[in-house]
C-alpha cells in the first residue's frame, strides 16, 4: 500500500511538473504581442489578427515564422528569445480568435514572372508599391486614414516571404481579405493562371535587398556628447541660438529634476532645452507615432563639480534600431545630423 501510495504521488508530480511547464499562450501574448497588435488581436501599430479571412488564409507555419523572424526594416520584430513551445503557444491562442479552419490553394505551375509583373504593377503596385514596399507608416490611425483598419505590408520584405507560402500567397490573392482593402482577384476577373503569375513575380521580390535597421544602428552611440568652453549660462543660450538658426521653435528651458523633486529644490547645475520643428514633427509622427518618446528634440548642459560645461543629446540613430522602421531610419538619420549640427555649433 505504502509503495502503491508512492507511484500515485510520482506521478501527481509529473503531472504538476508538466502542467507547470506548459507556456500560457494568452500570457505570452499579452507580454510581447499586445502592445502592437491589441489586446484581442484588433490590430494598432500592428496588423489585425483577429481578421477571420487573414486567419483562413494563413496556416500556422506562417505566424510561427513571423515571430521568429519578424520583418526586418519594419515595425514587426523578431522574438528569437522565445521557446518553440512559447512561441506555439501564442500561435495557438491566435486560433482562439478564429476557430475556422485554414483554407488552402494550391499552386498548380511555377508562374510566368514576367506576365505577373505587368499585373502587378496594374493591380497590385497602388497600395504595395511598384517594388512590394507596402504602405507608409504604422497601424495606428495618425498613420493611416481611420476607415482604413490596415496598411497594406510589405510583401518584398524578407521576414515576409520567408514565411509566406506561394500557397498562402494564391489564397490571398484569390479570396482577398474582408475587412481590408485587399479585394478578391478572382472576383475582379483574372484568372488561376493570372494569380499564379503574380505569385511568381512576388517572389522574385527575395533578389531585393532590404535595410537591416538593428545591424545599421549596431555601434552607435547611446548619446552625443561634447564640452563647452562657457559657462552654464552661456552655453545654454548658445544651444537655443543654434537651435532657432535651424528652424526650430524653443518650447521651455527648465531644470533636468523639475517636478521629480520638491519645489526649489531643483538642481540648478542640469538644465535642458525643449525646442521644435512642428512641420518635421508632424512628419515624423505620421511615419511613426511612437517617435513621440523622444520628440520634442531636447539638448541637455550639465555644469559639473569641475566647473566644466558638458552638452549632451541623444542619439536618434541609436533610437532608430528600436522601432524597426527604415522609413523612421532616414528621419532618426536627419535628426541625428540636426543634433549635431546644435551641438557643436553651440560649443563652438
Amino acid at each position: 500500500m505504502r509503495k502503491y501510495a508512492w507511484v500515485m504521488v510520482g506521478w501527481l508530480s509529473f503531472g504538476l511538473s508538466a502542467w507547470a511547464a506548459t507556456p500560457d499562450g494568452a500570457q505570452l501574448f499579452a507580454r510581447n504581442c499586445a502592445a502592437c497588435h491589441g489586446s484581442n488581436g484588433n490590430g494598432g501599430v500592428g496588423v489585425p489578427l483577429a481578421l477571420p479571412d487573414f486567419q483562413n488564409g494563413i496556416d500556422d507555419n506562417f505566424l510561427i515564422k513571423t515571430i521568429r523572424v519578424g520583418r526586418p526594416g519594419r515595425v514587426m520584430p523578431a522574438f528569437t528569445q522565445l521557446s518553440d513551445a512559447e512561441v506555439k503557444a501564442i500561435v495557438a491562442h491566435i486560433r482562439t480568435w478564429v476557430p475556422q479552419k485554414p483554407f488552402h490553394a494550391r499552386m498548380k505551375s511555377k508562374g510566368n514572372a514576367k506576365h505577373g509583373a505587368e499585373l502587378f504593377a496594374q493591380r497590385c503596385a497602388v497600395c504595395h508599391g511598384a517594388q512590394g514596399g507596402g504602405g507608409h507608416g504604422t497601424g495606428v490611425t495618425f498613420s493611416r486614414p481611420r476607415d482604413l483598419p490596415i496598411i497594406a505590408p510589405a510583401i518584398n520584405n524578407p521576414g515576409f516571404l520567408a514565411a509566406a507560402s506561394n500557397d498562402m500567397l494564391k489564397a490571398t490573392l484569390m479570396h482577398g481579405r474582408e475587412g481590408t482593402p485587399m479585394v478578391s482577384f478572382t472576383k475582379q476577373g483574372l484568372s488561376e493562371q493570372d494569380i499564379e503569375d503574380i505569385v511568381a513575380h512576388v517572389r522574385g521580390f527575395e533578389k531585393q535587398k532590404i535595410v537591416d535597421v538593428v545591424k545599421q544602428a549596431e555601434g552607435e552611440p547611446d548619446v552625443i556628447v561634447s564640452e563647452s568652453p562657457f559657462s552654464l549660462q552661456e552655453t545654454v543660450e548658445a544651444i537655443k541660438r543654434a537651435a532657432v538658426g535651424k528652424n526650430f521653435r524653443i518650447i521651455r528651458v527648465q531644470e533636468v529634476d523639475q517636478g521629480m523633486v520638491d519645489a526649489g529644490k531643483e538642481n540648478p547645475k542640469q538644465i535642458i532645452i525643449y525646442f521644435c520643428n512642428f512641420e518635421f514633427l508632424n512628419h515624423a509622427l505620421a511615419v511613426d507615432p511612437r517617435v513621440g518618446m523622444f520628440l520634442p528634440c531636447r539638448v541637455t548642459a550639465v555644469e559639473g563639480k569641475d566647473g566644466k560645461v558638458t552638452v549632451y543629446a541623444i542619439n536618434p540613430k541609436n533610437l532608430s534600431r528600436l522601432f524597426n522602421n527604415a522609413e523612421l531610419d532616414k528621419m532618426c538619420t536627419e535628426m541625428f545630423n540636426l543634433y549635431t549640427s546644435i551641438v557643436e555649433e553651440a560649443t563652438l
